[in-house]
């Protein structure tokens, strides 16, 4: 089973990936936790990614397509999700070849629909704990003493990426290059669309009815 997560930022793509990885066995393939690597490792591609990423912009397609398709090629299984891409109809053309060759082709579309005013209050709204990593939410998920992490007393912060300048811009982005994915897949049959302006539980529940219903046909 090959499956791609769409969604706009903020949709609840990474929570909902883990869901999805832990209940069938696939191997979590995250173009942000690829390149996240590549950047710690200072690698040529990762330098180069840096500066796009940090504005909120899209990786050019060269960059993360290389990336992406080598990971896939070093992955130890054929049973995967692709978490975050492909992001652009060039990349997912690009992926498609590249799984040809292999005899393998995208087997799944699961695509998160949520409205932007939904998405910018989630987005903008988290802070996190520099220290340790752990997310809070100033509406949602507070933390027991206001802007310190629960786990070490760090004093919280919002991340650049979560800023309203940047999460408007992420959108625009999504909107203008990612958005028209669902349409090409969608010519393929392969798309299946679950409200995500519900809880993560729900929407959970709603993907593996889905998936068990199509892995038994």
């Amino acid at each position: 089973m090959r499956i791609v997560l769409l969604g706009a930022p903020g949709a609840g793509k990474g929570t909902q990936c883990k869901n999805i990885v832990a209940q069938y066995g696939l191997l979590h393939l995250s173009s942000g936790d690829i390149l996240r690597a590549e950047r710690a490792a200072g690698t040529e591609l990762g330098t180069k990614a840096q500066s796009y990423m940090d504005s909120g912009a899209l990786v050019p397609d060269e960059i993360i397509i290389e990336m992406m398709t080598e990971a896939i090629k070093k992955a130890p299984s054929a049973a995967f999700l692709l978490d975050g891409f492909p992001r652009t109809v060039n990349q997912a053309v690009e992926l498609a070849e590249s799984l040809a060759g292999n005899e393998m082709k995208i087997d799944f579309v699961l695509n998160l629909q949520i409205d932007d005013g939904v998405v910018a209050k989630r987005m903008t709204g988290r802070r996190s704990c520099p220290k340790c990593g752990a997310v809070y939410h100033i509406e949602h998920l507070k933390p027991k003493v206001e802007g310190l992490c629960d786990n070490d007393g760090a004093e919280l912060v919002q991340r650049p990426d979560d800023c309203p300048e940047v999460v408007a811009n992420r959108l625009k982005t999504y909107h203008q290059q990612t958005e028209p994915l669902v349409d090409y897949y969608r010519n393929n049959g392969t798309v299946y669309d679950f409200d995500a302006d519900r809880s993560p539980d729900e929407i959970r529940a709603s993907i593996f009815e889905k998936l068990d219903a199509l892995v038994k046909t």
